[in-house]
């Protein structure tokens, strides 16, 4: 049986596999509702990292314990986020916590039906629903029916023809990723514009639930570079990355576990994103909330 917190629950999540853009939808989504008067927090599963039970995540916390994203979120939201397999629980130690929270969003919690929700989003990148069979044949987790059960879609960089197997699901907002800043992997303060690196010998490490869309971003800024795909959530080595003397561009959830593997001398430059969407997701969710009834 689903278990109700005691405050409102959005999740944000999806039907597919590998990453479609959760995580910046995430961070946007925290200041939107912030901005309305909530004092949003964060749950997660922590995957990838080593916690057992419930944890709470802090800006110097280790990647390899808690998680890429959920540090990622700690240090990008400045809210508080906790992280556990039982999501549950891992809201229930976070209220406990912190009680000045109103409102919770479960990054990447579709599936995790104990947790019992007020609204639902969806995300989807431009591979959309792929072939449309569930695991393991193709890449959906759940049927392409639930999709009438969420409460909104976000199209991440991507048509609505990316869901048009789906019929007509609820509503479809578009999303896209910008940035073109980049900052220091060992001095966040140090920030260089990508014209800077075009005459540089450039390196792109990605290990991300789709690497080739963080290589277009950078092919879109102008950069040539050699590209280097790890796996998504990838626990990085050294060695793996040792390129001679070209600089490193890597995504900020990558970069949460390079700080940790490059030696300072490495020249490597992290490229932060910013979700745009489409207006009204905000208050889709608000007006829903207003009217849920009471915990």
């Amino acid at each position: 049986m689903a278990q109700r917190l005691a405050v409102p629950v959005v999740v944000v999540g999806g039907i597919t596999v590998g990453g479609a853009g959760k995580t910046p939808l995430t961070l946007h989504l925290v200041e939107a509702l912030r901005r309305r008067g909530y004092a949003p927090a964060i749950i997660s599963r922590g995957y990838g990292g080593a916690v057992s039970g419930e944890m709470e995540v802090r800006p110097d916390s280790s990647a390899g314990v808690v998680g890429d994203e959920p540090l990622l979120l700690r240090r990008r939201a400045n809210c508080p986020v906790f992280v556990g397999a039982d999501r549950v629980a891992a809201g229930k130690a976070l209220l406990a916590t912190h009680p000045e929270v109103d409102l919770i969003l479960c990054d990447d919690g579709l599936q995790h039906y104990r947790l019992a929700r007020d609204f639902e989003i969806a995300v989807f990148d431009r591979r959309g629903l792929g072939n449309g069979w569930q695991l393991p044949a193709g890449p959906l987790r759940e049927p392409i029916n639930r999709l009438r059960e969420v409460d909104a879609v976000v199209l991440n960089d991507a048509p609505l023809a990316a869901i048009e197997m789906a019929g007509s699901p609820a509503a479809v907002f578009s999303m896209r990723l910008e940035g073109a800043e980049f900052f220091a992997l060992h001095d966040p303060a140090r920030k260089i514009a990508a014209a800077a690196l075009r005459e540089r010998t450039l390196h792109a490490v990605a290990g991300i639930g789709e690497p080739q869309r963080f290589f277009d971003h950078l092919k879109a800024l102008g950069l040539a570079f050699e590209p280097h795909a790890f796996p998504d959530h990838h626990a990085y080595e050294a060695g793996e990355l040792a390129f001679g003397d070209g600089v490193i561009l890597s995504t900020e959830k990558d970069a949460v576990k390079l700080r940790a593997v490059l030696a300072p001398d490495v020249e490597a430059w992290v490229l932060p994103v910013t979700a745009v969407l489409s207006p009204g997701l905000d208050q889709l969710i608000v007006e829903k909330l207003n009217g849920r009834a009471p915990a």
